[in-house]
C-alpha cells in the first residue's frame, strides 16, 4: 500500500469541486493547480518537476484548512451534507499532490524529494491534527452521531458517519487542551522518525551491497548475471570488481545458486547487518525513539500499548487474539523447519562436507533437496516464466476469465520511468473501467518489495475513476535479454494484481471507503486469493511457455511443481512468524518498558516465543523492517496470516463452486471487491461465505495438519 493512503484525514478526499474560502495562491502553471486533463485524471508526469511539489503542498494544506474552517464554523445546524459530505469533498489539491508525491518517493525518488519528504512529515502531521482535534468540528460530528438513528441514512452513509466519529475519537478529539498539545508533538515526532527510517533503509541497501573481487567468488551465478554484477560495480566506480545489491528481505536470491560458501556467508551477513553496524544509516537508536514515542502516544490516548491502540480498529481487535494466532503456528512451524533442516544436513553429509548447515546454506541446499525429492529445481521453471507472457497471458488472462475485463496497452500517456507500462482496462460492457500502470523492475531509487497504489481512487460522490499501479522489484536483465521470473516473482505478480483489482472494482459513493481503504489485517485477503490462479491449470497452460520455443511447460514438470507445493513450508512460515512476533513484541511495550539494546531485545523476543531457530532468521530484522517502522503495518504484520485464513477458506469456496468461472468472479466482485470499506469487513466476509472462515484450509495449505 502507499503511504499517502495511511496519512490521516488530511489526504483521504479525492479530486473534487469545493467552494474555496479564498482564491488559490498557486500559479496556474503548477501541474497540481487543477485536476489533470488526461484521461481519468491520470498524472501529467511529463509536466511535474521537483520544484512543483512544495508550493502545491503548502497551498493544498492552506486550502483544506480554509475549507474545514467553513465547515466547523457553519452557523447552520449540523447535517450529514454540510458536515460529513463536506469533509469528504475537502482537500482536492492536497490529495492530488500528496498522492503523486508519495507514490514517486516510493517508486522513483531523488535527493530533492527525500529532503522534502523529511520536511513535510511533521507539517502534514500537524495539518491532520488541526483537523482531527478541531473542537467545533468534532462537536458537529458528535451531534450527528448522537442522533444517527433518526437521520434516515442509507447503509453506506450511516457507516461513514460511524467511521468519522471513530476516527476523530481515536485521533484524540476527546483529550483535554493540554493533552492535545502533547499529542501533536508526538504525531510530529513519529512522522519525522518514520520518514528518517524509510530513507535510511533505502540508502543502507544501496551502501551495503556485497562487493567481491573475482568471478570465482560468484561461481554458480550465470555468466550474464556476473556480467550484470560487473556493470553494477563499474557504475559505482569499482572497475574490476563485482557488486551484488541487497533487497529488502533478509534472504537474498543469489544464495540459492552461489557455490562458494564464503560468499554466501558474506552476503547473508551483509543483509542481516543492515541498519545495525554503525554509520550514517544505523537505525537502532531511531527504532528506540520511535517505539517509545508510539507507546507514549498510545498511553496518552488511554491504551496500554501502541499495538492495543492499532488493533482495536482492525478485525483482530485485541493483542490477545493476535498473540494466540501467532502462538498456534509457532511450534508446528518451527518443528517443520527443523525437519527440513535435517534434510539439508543429510545432503551436506552425503556430499562429504564437514560442516553443519547455517542460515546462509538454506536456499542453496534446499534446492538440492527439492531436486532430489521431486527431480527438479526452481531454475527449470524460469524459461517458462517470461515476464510479458506472465503479465498478458497469465495475470490478465485469469482476470478476463474470472471477471470478463479486458486490457489494451497504450503508449501515449507520460510515465516517470521508461520501463513503466500503461494499460486501459475495460469492463464487461466495453466501457473503460480503469487505467493500470505496471512498474516491474528494481532501481536504486525505488524502495524494496512489491506494492499497489492508487493515483486516483474511485468514488461516485466526486465522479472519479481508478488509476491504479503495481510496483515490483524484479532484477532488470542486460539489454536484449529476456526477463525470466522465479516462481515467487510470478506469485507476487498475481498477488499485487489482486490488490489492483480491489482498487479497480471499487464501486462506492464516498472517498473514505474507496478500493483498498479497509482494515489493515483484511487488505491482504483479496490479493492472496488472486494468487490461486497462477497455478490453476487453464491459466498456467496459457502463460507457462518456453520463452524461446513457445513450447508449453511439460506436464511432468508441472506435476512436480504441484507435488512440491508444501516443500520448505516450515521455513516460509517460521520466517514470517519471526517477523510478525518482532512487530508485536516491540509494539506491545508500554512507555516504561523500552529496552536499551535493540538486537538484544530482538533475540530475547524470539527466544521467549520459541521461534529462535538460528537456521531461519526473520524475514525482516528490526533495523530494516520498513513495513512496521515506516509503512502502514505497525503492529499489523500479522495481518498477512490473519488474511490468509480468509483466503484459504475462500479458495476452497472457489473450488467447491467450479473454480475459474464468471459466476464465481462476479459474486466475489459484487460482494467483496466492489464494496471497499463500506461495512464491517468480517460482516462482509460472512455475507459472501455464509459463515466465518475455518482454519483447517490454512493449516492444510501450510502443511501443519500432521503436527
Amino acid at each position: 500500500m502507499n503511504r499517502s493512503h495511511i496519512l490521516a484525514f488530511a489526504v483521504t478526499a479525492a479530486v473534487a469541486t469545493f467552494a474555496q474560502a479564498a482564491p488559490s495562491q498557486l500559479p496556474a502553471t503548477n501541474p497540481f493547480a487543477k485536476p489533470s486533463t488526461l484521461p481519468f485524471n491520470y498524472p501529467a508526469f511529463d509536466k511535474i518537476k521537483n520544484e512543483d511539489f512544495a508550493p502545491a503542498f503548502e497551498e493544498g494544506m492552506r486550502q483544506q484548512s480554509a475549507e474545514i474552517d467553513v465547515i466547523a464554523n457553519n452557523k447552520a445546524a449540523p447535517t450529514f451534507e454540510n458536515t460529513i459530505v463536506a469533509m469528504e469533498r475537502s482537500g482536492q489539491l492536497l490529495n492530488r499532490v500528496s498522492t503523486v508525491f508519495y507514490n514517486l518517493v516510493g517508486a522513483n525518488t531523488n535527493d530533492t524529494l527525500n529532503a522534502l519528504d523529511k520536511e513535510l512529515a511533521p507539517k502534514l502531521a500537524a495539518h491532520s491534527d488541526k483537523i482531527r482535534l478541531n473542537e467545533k468540528l468534532y462537536k458537529r460530528i458528535q451531534t450527528l452521531y448522537g442522533k444517527h438513528d433518526k437521520l434516515h441514512l442509507d447503509a453506506e452513509s450511516a457507516y461513514l458517519l460511524e467511521r468519522y466519529h471513530t476516527d476523530f475519537v481515536r485521533a484524540g478529539a476527546k483529550l483535554s487542551a493540554a493533552d492535545k498539545i502533547k499529542l501533536k508533538a508526538y504525531n510530529a515526532k513519529i512522522a519525522a522518525l518514520q520518514t528518517q527510517f524509510s530513507q535510511n533503509v533505502l540508502k543502507e541497501a544501496n551502501a551495503s551491497a556485497l562487493v567481491v573481487d573475482s568471478r570465482e567468488e560468484l561461481a554458480g551465478m550465470s555468466d550474464k548475471a556476473i556480467d550484470v554484477a560487473a556493470a553494477e560495480a563499474k557504475k559505482r566506480g569499482l572497475d574490476g570488481k563485482f557488486v551484488i545489491p541487497v533487497v529488502n528481505t533478509t534472504q537474498q536470491a543469489p544464495l540459492s545458486v552461489l557455490t562458494n560458501r564464503a560468499t554466501r556467508e558474506k552476503l547473508l551477513a551483509t543483509s542481516l547487518a543492515r541498519g545495525s553496524h554503525g554509520g550514517e544509516f544505523d537505525n537502532r537508536n531511531l527504532v528506540l525513539e520511535l517505539v517509545k514515542a508510539r507507546a507514549e502516544r498510545a498511553a496518552l490516548l488511554g491504551y496500554p500499548s501502541h499495538a492495543a491502540y492499532m488493533l482495536e480498529d482492525q478485525t483482530a481487535k485485541t493483542t490477545g487474539a493476535v498473540n494466540q494466532l501467532l502462538a498456534e503456528f509457532a511450534k508446528p512451524a518451527v518443528n517443520n523447519a527443523k525437519k527440513e533442516a535435517a534434510d539439508l544436513q543429510k545432503v551436506i553429509d552425503a556430499e562429504g562436507a564437514k560442516f553443519q548447515a547455517a542460515a546462509y546454506d538454506w536456499n542453496y541446499y534446499s534446492d538440492k533437496v527439492r531436486a532430489q525429492r521431486y527431480a527438479f529445481d526452481e531454475n527449470q521453471l524460469r524459461p517458462y516464466f517470461e515476464y510479458n507472457n506472465v503479465l498478458l497471458n497469465g495475470v490478465f488472462y485469469a482476470a478476463n476469465k474470472e471477471y470478463g475485463i479486458s486490457f489494451k496497452e497504450r503508449h501515449d500517456l507520460p510515465v516517470y520511468d521508461p520501463d513503466v507500462r500503461v494499460f486501459d482496462v475495460f469492463d464487461t460492457d466495453g466501457k473503460q473501467l480503469a487505467i493500470f500502470l505496471h512498474d516491474p523492475y528494481a532501481r536504486a531509487n525505488k524502495r524494496g518489495g512489491a506494492w499497489m497504489n492508487a493515483y486516483v481512487g474511485q468514488n461516485a460522490l466526486l465522479g472519479t475513476h481508478p488509476v491504479i499501479a503495481n510496483h515490483l522489484n524484479i532484477p532488470k536483465p542486460a539489454a536484449g535479454e529476456p526477463t525470466l521470473l522465479t516462481y515467487d516473482e510470478v506469485r507476487t505478480m498475481f498477488h499485487e494484481f489482486g490488490h489492483a483489482l480491489h482498487g479497480m472494482f471499487s464501486n462506492v459513493k464516498y472517498p473514505r471507503f474507496s478500493g483498498t481503504r479497509v482494515p489493515r489485517d483484511y487488505v491482504e485477503f483479496p490479493s492472496q486469493v488472486n494468487e490461486m490462479w497462477m497455478a490453476w491449470p487453464e491459466v498456467l497452460a496459457n502463460y507457462a511457455k518456453h520463452y524461446q520455443t513457445g513450447a508449453p511447460m511439460p506436464s511432468a514438470l508441472l506435476d512436480k511443481v504441484q507435488a512440491s507445493a508444501k516443500f520448505n513450508e516450515g521455513y516460509r512460515t517460521t520466517e514470517y512468524l519471526t517477523a510478525s512476533i518482532l512487530d508485536q513484541s516491540w509494539h506491545q511495550l508500554g512507555p516504561n518498558q523500552i529496552p536499551a539494546d535493540v538486537l538484544g531485545f530482538e533475540a530475547k523476543a524470539l527466544h521467549d516465543a520459541g521461534v529462535d531457530f538460528p537456521l531461519v532468521p526473520p524475514r525482516y530484522r528490526t533495523t530494516y523492517f520498513s513495513h512496521v517502522f515506516s509503512g502502514g503495518y505497525s503492529a499489523g504484520y500479522y495481518g498477512y496470516l490473519w488474511a490468509e485464513k480468509l483466503d484459504a477458506d475462500t479458495v476452497e469456496w472457489f473450488k467447491e463452486n467450479g473454480g475459474l468461472l464468471r459466476k464465481n468472479g462476479d459474486r466475489f466482485r459484487q460482494m467483496l471487491l466492489s464494496r471497499g470499506g463500506t461495512m464491517d469487513a468480517m460482516e462482509m466476509y460472512r455475507n459472501f461465505r455464509g459463515r466465518d472462515a475455518k482454519i483447517e484450509p490454512l493449516l492444510e495449505r501450510r502443511g501443519l495438519t500432521e503436527q
